[in-house]
């Protein structure tokens, strides 16, 4: 039982149905590792796309810094272990399909808490709303 508390988030779990229980081990289990949060991390200003679409960023700098430098000692250590090597890489990307599923769900809750102020949302928020939901989408579907 010991060993399956601190039992590292996988790609794996990440597609399961029931994967937030398994998730919540995980991150009580990598509790001690340094939290980035936005406030203390210097967020990258909005990017203005063609369509004058405001976007934020997916990551702050130092959230992007630090899974590119966690990813070049994956590469690194492939040398003298492959197999804990590839371990690893499957973990940091759980870890950062972990981060945007939370960034999103935080998004989601500050819209969410802009509309319990009233008790109706007028057209031009829910529009508001389903266009950052679009903007998500197509991030999410440009991933190539």
């Amino acid at each position: 039982m010991e060993a399956e508390t601190h039992r590292k988030l996988t790609t794996k779990d990440m597609a399961r149905v029931d994967a937030e229980p398994e998730a919540e081990r995980v991150r009580e289990s990598t509790s001690d590792r340094p939290m980035v949060t936005a406030d203390a991390a210097k967020v990258p200003p909005q990017v203005t796309h063609g369509n004058g679409e405001q976007r934020n960023p997916l990551f702050s700098n130092d959230e992007e810094r630090n899974f590119r430098e966690r990813w070049q000692n994956v590469q690194t250590g492939f040398v003298d272990e492959p197999r804990q090597a590839v371990e690893h890489a499957d973990e940091l990307i759980a870890e950062i399909l972990q981060h945007l599923a939370q960034r999103f769900s935080d998004q989601r809750s500050r819209l969410e808490s802009e509309w319990e102020h009233s008790d109706k949302a007028s057209t031009e928020e829910l529009r508001l709303a389903l266009r950052r939901y679009r903007s998500f989408f197509d991030r999410l579907l440009s991933i190539q």
